[in-house]
């Protein structure tokens, strides 16, 4: 508690520098890169990452200066020359875009590493620091380098800001945003402009190795939790800025932990916790939601065998019990328990001395199954041209998934009939 007080103080210079530009990189880069997890680009973030090496030694070859500003320039230069490489592979050549990604991404990386060594079997004096772009260290930063952080942030917010309409429409349906008149390729290009610069700016934190995930990973975690996408570069700016915080309060309180990887690691955790908690995207609601269409349909084909039972035994309440019901459908022992329970517990049902009968409610129940089961396959006979004895198995599905206002549809399509294509009559409320 007295660390985390300590931290929370800000009291230390260069605990502030360090939280306050990972958090600033990790906002930006967040909700720069939701556009490109939208346009299934992906990919070239880890492109872009590893491609910048090269411009960044470079550009302290021909300066001899490690100013950020100076650096981000080179990298600007060196991501947009492997993008345009890239888009020129793709369209000139049979390579598919991977391909193109990852040889561009290997060949650009692989002159980075080598003009770093170059740099460093040189003898400069300032060239130490250089190789921790390949790895990310935070813990380096300075207040220039928290200035160059937060103007960066800043232009890329704001350009976001400006354009939005033109990124949100461009990142679901290019080709309608060209129709519309848009000029689309000075949007790419500006949308281009933008990851760059937020991955070159990020790449003293986290490294180009990490700079992927920092790109990405918000932006995956965020859209598990809205479909709306202005809500969704808020999350993932918070969830990249929260990654920062964690990530510097971790290296604060255990030195010998690096920055950047424990940033990956916070964003790892909160994409984990997305991907299997979000309400209706999330892995453990859509288990949620199988479970429940699973129960729905074995309850409803049990009120529906119950259904066929008293329409045999010409009454609406008869006692019947588990042998009855197999010898109309074929149940899983076990399933049949588990459906009568759950009939039971919702009171569609009620137990009797001999067995079980249908409640009022029930047989309301049962009588809509049945209905809407009859109603699709005159639908499937009349309008689909199908012979009577091949609709049974389509209709077995639709009828669970048959809503309301479809079940209305179908009626006054049809006519309310009062037998189905089996003469069997149509039960209405």
């Amino acid at each position: 508690m007295k660390e985390l007080l300590e931290f929370l103080s800000f009291s230390n210079p260069n605990v502030r520098v360090v939280t306050f530009g990972t958090m600033f990189i990790g906002m930006s880069a967040a909700m720069v890169g939701s556009f490109a997890f939208l346009r299934k680009r992906s990919l070239i973030g880890d492109a872009i990452a590893h491609a910048i090496l090269p411009g960044i030694a470079i550009s302290f070859m021909v300066t001899q200066s490690k100013s950020p500003f100076i650096l981000m320039f080179g990298a600007l230069i060196s991501g947009w020359a492997a993008m345009l490489l890239i888009e020129a592979i793709t369209k000139h050549s049979k390579l598919k875009p991977d391909t193109a990604i990852g040889l561009v991404l290997s060949v650009f990386f692989g002159v980075g590493i080598l003009l770093l060594t170059h740099i460093q079997h040189s003898g400069a004096g300032n060239q130490a620091g250089l190789d921790q772009f390949l790895f990310g260290k935070a813990a380096s930063m300075t207040k220039d380098d928290l200035v160059a952080y937060s103007v960066v942030a800043s232009i890329l917010l704001v350009t976001v800001f400006l354009l939005f309409k033109e990124f949100k429409l461009m990142s679901f349906n290019a080709e309608f945003a060209q129709i519309s008149g848009l000029p689309v390729k000075s949007l790419q290009f500006v949308l281009s402009s933008i990851t760059v610069l937020a991955i070159a700016t990020g790449i003293q934190a986290v490294g180009v190795v990490l700079m992927a995930a920092l790109i990405i990973t918000p932006a995956a975690a965020a859209r598990s939790w809205t479909e709306n996408l202005v809500k969704m570069l808020f999350i993932a700016g918070f969830a990249g800025m929260l990654s920062g915080f964690v990530g510097s309060y971790i290296s604060f309180t255990a030195p010998n932990m690096p920055t950047g990887p424990w940033i990956v690691m916070s964003l790892s955790a909160i994409a984990v916790i997305s991907l299997v908690f979000a309400p209706k995207r999330g892995l453990w609601s859509k288990m949620k939601r199988q479970r429940e269409n699973r129960e729905k349909i074995l309850t409803e084909n049990i009120l529906k065998a119950i259904y066929h039972l008293n329409e045999r035994r010409d009454a609406d309440f008869p006692v019947i019990d588990e042998e009855d019901l197999q010898e109309i459908r074929q149940f899983n022992s076990d399933e049949l328990k588990k459906g009568l329970r759950l009939l039971k517990k919702r009171f569609l049902i009620l137990r009797q001395a001999e067995g079980f009968r249908l409640s009022e409610a029930g047989l309301t129940e049962a009588k809509r199954v049945v209905r809407l089961h009859r109603l699709w396959e005159m639908y499937l006979t009349q309008r689909m041209r199908l012979k009577a004895d091949h609709i049974h198995p389509n209709a077995e599905t639709i009828e669970h998934i048959i809503s309301p206002e479809i079940e209305e549809e179908l009626l006054r399509e049809l006519g309310y009939p009062d037998k189905d294509p089996h003469e069997s009559p149509i039960p209405y409320k």
